[in-house]
């Protein structure tokens, strides 16, 4: 079994790349994140999850530890193969995922591409007992108006993760009127 590769990557498309390793390329599919942060040329070092299929092999490359054990953590939810699991780590991080099913808020995973609402629910009900508890997780969700915010980034191209993180830039005592902190939350990006 391939548990990790390290080496040059050689090429990059829209959501895979292939790692040289001396000599021999491997294709590794990957999140938008890790897409988005290198270049060819760059030297890499992935933790590996191979899924052997009755008609291929094929790679799954992460960062860390976590983002691989939550990739298969996910692949246990009925309904979510290897390629919307994938899609859920490119839209949220770990934090999201992890406030999601402490806080029972199945509709953050609505937004992933693919995500309806029953795989949603599914999602935070497989995933209950398997993040520890620490009550930190409450600052982390967002009010409703927040929930409009997020939306609004989202329809106008942003992705999930760089909507929820300039919502999260937001002072707490700021207004509650959404027009001005979504004002406050393009800001962010400029």
């Amino acid at each position: 079994m391939i548990s990790s590769l390290n080496g040059i990557l050689s090429f990059i498309s829209n959501d895979s790349i292939t790692l040289d390793v001396h000599g021999v390329g491997f294709e590794v599919f990957v999140d938008k994140k890790m897409l988005s942060e290198h270049q060819v040329g760059d030297s890499l070092r992935l933790l590996i999850q191979l899924i052997i299929r009755q008609d291929s092999l094929t790679l799954y490359g992460f960062s860390t530890a976590d983002e691989r054990h939550l990739f298969n953590q996910l692949m246990g939810v009925d309904g979510i193969g290897p390629r919307l699991a994938l899609a859920i780590l490119s839209n949220l991080s770990l934090d999201n995922i992890r406030t999601a099913v402490l806080a029972e808020k199945p509709e953050y995973f609505i937004r992933v591409p693919g995500v309806g609402k029953k795989t949603a629910q599914k999602i935070v009900i497989h995933l209950q007992g398997k993040f520890p508890d620490t009550g930190d997780y409450k600052a982390l969700v967002p009010s409703s108006t927040d929930d409009e915010v997020i939306e609004s980034l989202v329809t106008l191209g942003f992705s999930l993760v760089e909507a929820q993180t300039a919502v999260q830039s937001i002072p707490k005592d700021f207004s509650e009127d959404v027009e001005e902190r979504l004002r406050y939350a393009l800001q962010f990006f400029s």
